[in-house]
């Protein structure tokens, strides 16, 4: 059974591995359009502590996955996501994107946002079925992140967008 929890100090220097265990599925579906960005060492869990609100995906007091969201203006901006590839189709990416959304809600989001490659099956796909939609008009800092995806390459093998769905609030 997987639990998706907060994140725990202790948890914080395993979040890298996580991340860094998707670099060759990247490395594999681009063939030959490799983007050193993809493959660069993740930041540490120390590095993203303190930024936004990090939760755990945990099987067997394993971690297998985590979500990092940081604020921006009125928005909840997806960050990462990442699942051991051990792990894929468990539906774990699932569980930590609904508990991202339910973690924003409570912190008084109306939106969570998102940048991503638009036709790799576990970016654009998979945030569509969770309903995320192409956003048309930017927001100032949406623009400001893609710009900087831009700079460091992640363009070059293939397209990119900025993907936003509402915090749904219970009636």
């Amino acid at each position: 059974m997987t639990l998706v929890r907060p994140a725990r100090p202790s948890d914080l220097r395993r979040l890298a591995a996580i991340e860094d265990a998707g670099g060759p599925m990247f490395v594999e579906h681009f063939a030959g359009r490799g983007v050193p960005a993809l493959t660069a060492p993740a930041p540490s869990g120390a590095e993203r502590d303190g930024h936004g609100f990090l939760l755990v995906a945990a099987e067997d007091r394993r971690l297998v996955g985590f979500v990092h969201v940081v604020p921006y203006d009125l928005h909840a901006h997806l960050e990462q996501l990442s699942v051991l590839p051990s792990h894929h189709r468990r539906g774990i990416g699932t569980a930590l994107v609904r508990a991202a959304m339910e973690e924003a809600r409570w912190a008084g989001f109306d939106r969570m946002s998102l940048c991503t490659y638009r036709d790799v099956p576990w970016n654009g796909p998979f945030y569509a079925g969770l309903g995320f939609a192409e956003v048309e008009r930017l927001e100032p800092f949406q623009a400001d992140l893609r710009a900087r995806e831009r700079r460091l390459g992640l363009d070059d093998a293939g397209p990119r967008l900025v993907m936003e769905r509402p915090v749904v609030r219970p009636v």
